[in-house]
């Protein structure tokens, strides 16, 4: 379910563990694309068609074949935290258009015969080779049972979310809408999660929500706010990355396995 700032790029599957765009000199400050025609379009539209026309990460994800520049923010996230790992499963909320879906396939060796990566969106995606797509709104009551089984009923090592709400222009609007996709991605997290695992996943500053924070903070070893290099300048996107799920509380049970209240 993109509801997220997507970027552009080719769509297709990107390889290996390039070094981020943003981390390359620029030669000329002065190498600008320009629009060529703003007939016919608002001034937002042409200031932000010329900014596509000039990111480097626009530019690298059509050059490597990521389905959009958000791809590079994983990237970069797991170059500093390592995340990402062979053999782990991820689940993929708002995986539209699949950037992050791409990196999770290849950072895990996810393949069409081993299915290690499940993404979910409402919006249309081009396939990704070695992962599981569901056209889907996560918000959906079955979307969850659905997204276990397309994983084969086994717990994922990580749960992952770009998902943001569309702007309306009102930062305080923004920011609760977005946060309540992090409180409906978490509350999924902590029903799935094998212990161990972690979450990530995209927030708005404009403050974090006391509850929320302690929410993760009890569930998780470590909880951090990352902001990678590849969020736009004066972007208000951050990322949740709470690590080491504690795991579910177990019920309490006596040396038979049965509860003291049923002996």
């Amino acid at each position: 379910m993109s509801r997220k700032n997507t970027g552009g790029g080719a769509r297709g599957g990107g390889t290996g563990k390039k070094s981020s765009p943003g981390r390359k000199m620029v030669k000329s400050r002065d190498l600008h694309t320009k629009v060529k025609t703003a007939r016919g379009r608002k001034l937002s539209s042409t200031l932000w068609l010329q900014r596509q026309l000039n990111d480097p990460y626009v530019k690298a994800a059509k050059a490597e074949g990521y389905a959009s520049r958000a791809a590079y923010k994983l990237k970069e996230i797991d170059e500093r935290y390592g995340i990402l790992k062979k053999g782990q499963r991820i689940i993929d909320l708002g995986a539209a258009p699949g950037g992050w879906t791409q990196v999770a396939v290849e950072r895990t060796g996810s393949t069409p015969e081993e299915i290690l990566v499940v993404g979910i969106d409402y919006l249309d995606m081009d396939p990704v080779p070695g992962a599981t797509i569901l056209k889907k709104d996560f918000l959906d009551d079955d979307a969850p049972e659905m997204l276990m089984n397309a994983l084969g009923g086994h717990a994922p090592d990580l749960v992952i979310s770009d998902m943001a709400a569309p702007t309306t222009g009102h930062r305080k609007t923004d920011h609760i809408r977005t946060m309540h996709l992090v409180e409906v991605a978490l509350d999924f997290a902590l029903q799935v999660l094998r212990p161990g695992g972690h979450f990530l996943s995209k927030t708005f500053q404009g403050g974090t929500e006391a509850e929320l924070l302690n929410l993760l903070k009890n569930n998780f070893e470590t909880v951090v706010h990352v902001k990678p290099p590849a969020s736009r300048d004066g972007s208000v996107e951050l990322y949740f990355l709470a690590r080491n799920f504690k795991g579910r509380p177990q019920k309490e049970s006596g040396s038979d396995g049965k509860d003291p209240q049923d002996r």
